[in-house]
């Protein structure tokens, strides 16, 4: 059975994930903010700025690899968007890693890796 690939780092198709959380938000310029008549005013310079939390259970292979990933300060990422539901292109980096062992095994064990992937 074939799955949905969520993600591609620098051209390398992820495994499966866990878990994959996607935010939509908007940049907005410092000029906006409150008018003297009490109204809200938005200068967005930017929408749909994607924010992705994701999960993986991954071997210590793919461990070595994602931690990688986490110290580059960019990666050219393809990620599954909601809205076209189709894979799209974008700057990302790595926030907040973490790897924890889920099961230790005859080879170095079983890991959960998550961190948040913010769009540049």
């Amino acid at each position: 059975m074939a799955y949905i690939q969520y993600l591609v780092f620098n051209e390398k198709p992820l495994p499966l994930p866990d878990s994959y959380d996607i935010g939509l938000s908007d940049v907005e310029a410092d000029s906006g903010g409150e008018t003297e008549a009490g109204t809200t005013q938005r200068d967005v310079v930017r929408t749909g700025v994607a924010d992705i939390s994701v999960s993986f259970s991954v071997s210590p292979k793919w461990l070595r690899l994602l931690t990688a990933y986490s110290k580059m300060p960019k990666i050219a990422v393809k990620y599954f968007d909601t809205e076209t539901l189709e894979l799209k292109d974008a700057e990302m980096y790595v926030t907040g890693f973490k790897a924890a062992l889920k099961k230790d095994t005859s080879y170095k064990g079983l890991w959960t890796v998550s961190f948040t992937l913010k769009e540049m």
